[in-house]
Protein backbone atom coordinates (compact mmCIF):
# COMPACT_ATOMS: atom_id res chain seq x y z
CA UNK A 1 0.00 0.00 0.00
CA UNK A 2 1.52 3.22 -0.71
CA UNK A 3 2.12 5.78 1.68
CA UNK A 4 -0.05 8.69 2.25
CA UNK A 5 1.83 11.96 1.33
CA UNK A 6 0.96 14.40 4.10
CA UNK A 7 1.19 17.80 2.26
CA UNK A 8 -0.43 20.73 2.68
CA UNK A 9 -4.08 19.38 0.98
CA UNK A 10 -3.49 16.34 3.18
CA UNK A 11 -3.87 18.47 5.96
CA UNK A 12 -6.85 20.71 5.18
CA UNK A 13 -8.48 17.92 4.54
CA UNK A 14 -8.40 16.47 8.27
CA UNK A 15 -11.78 15.93 10.27
CA UNK A 16 -10.34 19.10 12.90
CA UNK A 17 -12.02 19.29 16.66
CA UNK A 18 -13.21 22.84 16.14
CA UNK A 19 -13.58 24.35 19.69
CA UNK A 20 -16.11 27.34 19.32
CA UNK A 21 -16.45 30.40 21.82
CA UNK A 22 -17.77 33.70 22.13
CA UNK A 23 -15.65 36.63 24.20
CA UNK A 24 -15.45 40.22 24.67
CA UNK A 25 -12.92 42.46 23.13
CA UNK A 26 -11.15 45.26 25.24
CA UNK A 27 -13.69 47.60 23.64
CA UNK A 28 -16.59 45.06 25.52
CA UNK A 29 -17.84 44.01 21.83
CA UNK A 30 -18.80 40.18 21.71
CA UNK A 31 -16.54 38.61 19.27
CA UNK A 32 -17.07 34.63 18.15
CA UNK A 33 -13.64 32.42 17.97
CA UNK A 34 -12.88 29.10 17.00
CA UNK A 35 -9.93 27.14 18.63
CA UNK A 36 -8.73 23.95 16.97
CA UNK A 37 -7.59 21.38 19.79
CA UNK A 38 -5.00 19.66 18.17
CA UNK A 39 -3.03 22.61 17.21
CA UNK A 40 -3.47 24.63 20.65
CA UNK A 41 -1.53 27.93 19.15
CA UNK A 42 -4.40 28.13 16.33
CA UNK A 43 -7.25 31.07 17.28
CA UNK A 44 -9.66 32.66 14.60
CA UNK A 45 -12.22 35.29 15.54
CA UNK A 46 -14.68 37.08 13.71
CA UNK A 47 -18.17 38.78 14.53
CA UNK A 48 -20.00 36.53 13.89
CA UNK A 49 -19.97 32.53 14.51
CA UNK A 50 -21.08 31.82 10.96
CA UNK A 51 -18.25 34.38 9.71
CA UNK A 52 -16.23 32.47 12.12
CA UNK A 53 -17.19 28.96 10.42
CA UNK A 54 -16.71 30.35 6.70
CA UNK A 55 -13.16 32.13 7.21
CA UNK A 56 -11.19 30.24 9.58
CA UNK A 57 -9.71 27.90 6.82
CA UNK A 58 -7.91 31.24 5.50
CA UNK A 59 -5.78 31.27 9.13
CA UNK A 60 -5.53 27.59 9.40
CA UNK A 61 -3.84 27.27 5.86
CA UNK A 62 -1.37 30.13 7.07
CA UNK A 63 -0.62 28.15 10.19
CA UNK A 64 -0.16 24.82 8.58
CA UNK A 65 2.07 26.40 6.21
CA UNK A 66 4.21 27.72 8.39
CA UNK A 67 4.44 24.29 10.53
CA UNK A 68 5.39 22.86 7.43
CA UNK A 69 7.76 24.86 6.34
CA UNK A 70 9.49 24.86 10.49
CA UNK A 71 9.14 21.37 10.64
CA UNK A 72 6.40 21.10 13.26
CA UNK A 73 4.96 17.91 14.36
CA UNK A 74 1.12 17.97 13.35
CA UNK A 75 -1.05 16.17 15.82
CA UNK A 76 -3.73 14.53 13.71
CA UNK A 77 -7.24 14.16 14.94
CA UNK A 78 -7.29 10.93 16.84
CA UNK A 79 -3.52 11.20 17.29
CA UNK A 80 -2.09 11.49 20.74
CA UNK A 81 -0.20 14.33 21.62
CA UNK A 82 2.89 13.79 23.19
CA UNK A 83 2.52 16.66 25.95
CA UNK A 84 1.84 15.03 29.24
CA UNK A 85 -2.12 16.26 30.78
CA UNK A 86 -0.82 18.50 33.40
CA UNK A 87 -3.60 18.79 34.89
CA UNK A 88 -3.79 15.46 35.64
CA UNK A 89 -0.08 14.89 36.93
CA UNK A 90 -0.02 17.87 39.21
CA UNK A 91 -1.98 17.70 42.32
Amino acid sequence: MAEVKKDLDYYMNLPWTLIEGEDYDFDGNLYHYLEIKEIPSFTFGAKTAEKARENYKTQLKLTLMVMLESGDKIVEPGEEDDEPDWENLCP
